[in-house]
């Protein structure tokens, strides 16, 4: 009798072991457990707690009561006739709770700090707010009224997406109208216009400053509510140094500058905000106060609300001169101590390492293109049925582009418009939504400077039918590149694999893969195809925002920053007596005055003979460093302390006036002012020197490292003095049985033994040389590094063979590692297991093969996932299976502790 389900508002499926939460109408796939019974409640994962979970925690009278009330989201009918309820997932439902306590209380006590939530991306946050405007919008009025909420978002497609569920959703809100304001005007007209109630969605860029609506007061409400989703990052931008440009007379101005948060906050003066974020940073907790809630990703994987995100490398790696290396590296330390921030060297790091030199040769390229093409193709070959959607992410448009073209070159038939793939038959009302489109294309703005071919392209692209096509399932557009567009904020469910070919880290790195965790019919999880080396980030990156890790600093640590930045501030305004800081305390004052004052009170630092006790060794030291010394404290105390609120309108400025004539003094003295554009020259040509004598290698296979042993690398060898080719020789010998340690520790040792070995004897022999007349001094000396040099080139070719080994014996380069481990503790341990046979010049023992196999298979199967090391209890089981699986197999014929922990040490360096 459907009917009658017409009136149960909650649908709950158990066998009493599992137990999931929906609506009668809601797909199985979006059943969800319920794991948490009470706000402060630890989240539980055992399933034989689900049932009870979600008799207390759903079925209490009251707590049923509040759910029915304010959880379940229906969008206004007048836009679907068969209107479809949405439950809340229980991380929505505690933080809307939690979140909702927080913000009256802030609007209490004027804090203006509502709170920060932790939600992994993809776990419902548009809806946690749509939860949370109606607890607002309905029950609070007896502590804030009926508030105006203003949703603040830092890209036109959120923007979009936002819209897309609230305009939908005013019946829901019960809050008034909503709508999208075209700009800060319009925001403050419909402000005006009303003292309570409305929803605004609108990017944080209608708050730049502008001629014809300077910064300023918007409106001074108590009960405004500003959300920001993933505006964060955007807000914190442009607060730490004085903003250069030229006026009409091309006369030099200093402007300073605001961040975002600022602007709002003088824009709202009274009005409370509250930020959401997947990937919180610092400065996060410092705008928006304390982390009222979080669900992280791990959470999100174990309750499938998102699916997993699975790792494969396919590393195309650069041969850079170690050398060359480590002088970029200490390049970056002294720029660091120089005083550039943290941010300028990051994005110098990024964009050289990005660097067309590197990533856009021609010949990488093209077998970038074979690579992915071939990929693709086979993965979809293997399951025909499910629309399986690819992103490539490239470093720069320009190489997006090449690599666009070579796609072009070899794949003409993927530039041919349709409205779906070949053999795909659709019904006439869907085939008429669809319109024609390649089955690749590329996405990203275009520029003035941009080649005429590029610009051709981009600007002749319509992005919003690309974004709308490529969210249609079953489009012929199947395949994407990007650069930094449809990176963060883009949902698309059957988006299935990332071809990364970008340096991520941290935050970035986070919402980028996550464009693959959404939930599909028929997808279990999402793969990282890797192409540029992101492994060690990746798990630092799920480290911080995959379990239980904050970067919230403490109130202690803010306050103790404000308390070293204003003795800093104090001490450099005592060396600047005689000068007038008007310029800078006067934000109308003339910027062209400000900068011939940042002018005169660096050339002051930079001519002046006094002479002061240095801040760290306490020597005695020119004004100049002594300047530099304690700018350099004062900015690290500011980089802490800014973001809060701590300091004062004159504190800030006075900290970036400071900070700009440190630049200038930089600049005189011929250091150059550290930013990163200063940087990228620099390190841009230490890159090219590295990379004069070496190649991009090839797009290589899993498990496989940088093949340093092509024939070309000893072609090239040749041409290179005795000398010097034994030092490349040592150092490429040095770095690459490192980097076979990194997988292969036992045969790893063993080699840097013979190294370590032939290095001293050649030095034993060079020091007994100074006895000898110079004429045979010349002459023992050239045998010594002709001797030495033939040494190194067979341990050379010896490790290349070893390395290539794996294949002669029939194993993959990961099982090769287990069965080396096996045999090295066998003839530690002086035990007999199975037989040892000469094949091929090869020691081949048929059980350690066995066993070498069975290991691989336990490993594959828990360390498919991302954050598999940081999950202690699926490293437990790990050890747990591959413990039973020697006991069966009779390794070692007697129990001993220490082989299996030499065993595991092997499996987890892999």
């Amino acid at each position: 009798m459907p009917h009658l389900l017409h009136y149960c508002p909650l649908a709950c499926i158990s066998d009493g072991v599992k137990t999931r939460l929906g609506t009668v109408r809601t797909p199985y796939e979006h059943f969800y457990a319920w794991r948490r019974v009470n706000d402060g409640d630890k989240i539980s994962t055992l399933p034989f707690d689900e049932l009870q979970n979600m008799i207390k925690g759903v079925y209490s009278p009251e707590r049923f009561l509040e759910i029915f009330r304010d959880y379940i989201y229906f969008q206004d009918s007048e836009y679907d006739s068969e209107e479809r309820e949405i439950v809340c997932r229980y991380p929505q439902f505690f933080a809307a709770r939690l979140l909702k306590k927080s913000i009256v209380e802030s609007v209490v006590k004027r804090s203006g700090k509502g709170g920060t939530y932790f939600g992994a991306t993809g776990c419902g946050k548009t809806y946690t707010m749509a939860f949370l405007a109606r607890q607002l919008a309905l029950r609070c009025s007896d502590e804030i009224g009926s508030p105006t909420i203003v949703l603040i978002v830092d890209r036109y497609d959120l923007q979009k997406q936002g819209a897309k569920l609230f305009t939908k959703s005013k019946e829901f809100l019960n809050i008034g109208e909503v709508k999208v304001v075209p700009s800060r005007n319009a925001l403050r007209e419909e402000l005006g216009a009303r003292e309570s109630g409305g929803f605004y969605i609108c990017t944080i860029q209608k708050f730049c400053d502008r001629k014809d609506d300077e910064f300023g007061l918007i409106n001074n409400r108590a009960n405004i509510i500003c959300f920001s989703d993933e505006a964060h990052r955007t807000q914190v931008e442009h607060a730490k140094k004085i903003q250069f440009s030229k006026d009409a007379d091309e006369n030099m101005k200093a402007m300073i500058s605001k961040p975002y948060a600022k602007v709002l906050k003088e824009a709202f003066p009274c009005a409370t905000f509250v930020g959401f974020t997947g990937t919180p940073i610092t400065e996060t907790y410092q705008t928006f106060g304390d982390e009222i809630d979080r669900y992280t990703m791990d959470q999100a994987v174990a309750d499938g609300i998102t699916v997993p995100i699975k790792y494969h490398p396919r590393i195309s790696k650069v041969l850079l001169d170690t050398e060359k290396v480590r002088q970029i590296e200490e390049y970056y330390k002294k720029c660091a101590e120089d005083g550039a921030t943290e941010d300028d060297v990051l994005a110098s790091e990024e964009a050289m390492s990005s660097i067309e030199t590197i990533l856009g040769v021609p010949e990488r390229l093209e077998r970038l293109a074979v690579d992915i093409h071939d990929h693709y193709v086979s993965a979809c070959a293997n399951d025909p049925e499910r629309v399986q959607k690819a992103m490539v992410v490239c470093a720069k448009r320009e190489i997006a582009f090449a690599l666009l073209q070579k796609f072009r070159e070899k794949y003409p038939e993927w530039f041919v418009k349709k409205k779906s793939v070949d053999g795909v038959i659709l019904p006439e009302e869907e085939l008429r939504q669809l319109k024609p489109m390649p089955f690749i294309a590329m996405v990203a703005s275009e520029g003035n400077n941009d080649k005429s071919e590029m610009y051709n392209y981009l600007s002749s692209e319509n992005f919003d039918e690309l974004a709308a096509a490529f969210k249609q399932d079953n489009s012929n557009f199947r395949i994407v590149i990007v650069v930094d567009m449809w990176m963060t904020g883009f949902d698309v469910p059957s988006l299935t694999y990332m071809y990364n070919d970008k340096p991520l880290k941290k935050h970035m790195l986070v919402q980028t893969i996550s464009r693959v965790n959404r939930k599909f019919p028929g997808k279990d999880f999402g793969l990282i195809i890797d192409y540029i080396g992101i492994r060690g980030n990746m798990r630092e990156a799920m480290r911080l925002y995959g379990g239980e890790n904050s970067v919230a600093p403490t109130v202690d640590d803010v306050k103790q920053a404000a308390v070293v930045f204003r003795e800093e501030l104090e001490i450099l305004k005592k060396h600047f007596q005689n000068y007038d800081f008007v310029p800078f305390l006067d934000p109308k004052g003339n910027p062209v005055e400000r900068y011939g004052f940042l002018a005169k009170a660096a050339e002051y630092v930079f001519i002046s003979a006094q002479e002061l006790s240095s801040k760290i060794n306490g020597a005695k030291v020119s004004f100049k460093k002594y300047f530099l010394e304690t700018v350099k404290i004062m900015r690290a105390a500011y980089d802490i302390c800014q973001p809060s609120g701590e300091l004062s309108d004159e504190e800030t400025a006075l900290g970036q006036c400071f900070m700009a004539i440190a630049g200038f003094v930089r600049k005189m003295s011929g250091i150059g002012e550290v930013d990163a554009e200063t940087m990228n020259r620099s390190v841009e040509k230490m890159v090219e020197a590295a990379l004069k004598f070496n190649k991009v290698e090839s797009v290589l296979q899993v498990g496989e490292k940088e093949d340093v042993f092509d024939p070309e690398i000893f072609e090239k060898l040749s041409n290179i003095k005795m000398a010097s080719k034994l030092e490349l020789l040592v150092n490429l010998l040095s770095k690459n049985i490192k980097n076979y340690e990194k997988v292969n520790r036992v045969v790893a040792k063993k080699f840097r033994d013979k190294l370590e070995d032939t290095v001293r004897r050649y030095n034993e022999r060079r020091s007994k040389l100074f006895a000898e007349e110079e004429f045979k001094r010349e002459q023992a000396s050239e045998e010594i590094v002709k001797n030495t040099t033939a040494q190194a080139l067979q341990i050379l070719n010896d490790l290349n063979s070893d390395r290539e080994s794996f294949r002669r014996m029939g194993l993959s380069f990961e099982e090769k590692t287990y069965y080396d481990i096996l045999t090295a503790v066998c003839d530690e341990y002086r035990f007999e297991y199975g037989t040892n046979n000469i094949v091929d010049g090869l020691v081949i023992n048929e059980k350690c093969i066995s066993v070498a196999k069975k290991i691989k298979e336990i490993i594959d199967s828990k360390s498919s996932f991302t954050d598999w090391l940081n999950n202690q209890n699926i490293r437990n089981r790990l050890k747990f299976d591959i413990k039973v699986c020697l006991i069966k197999n009779g390794y070692p014929p007697q129990h001993t502790p220490e082989v299996f922990r030499k065993i595991m040490e092997q499996v987890e360096n892999f």
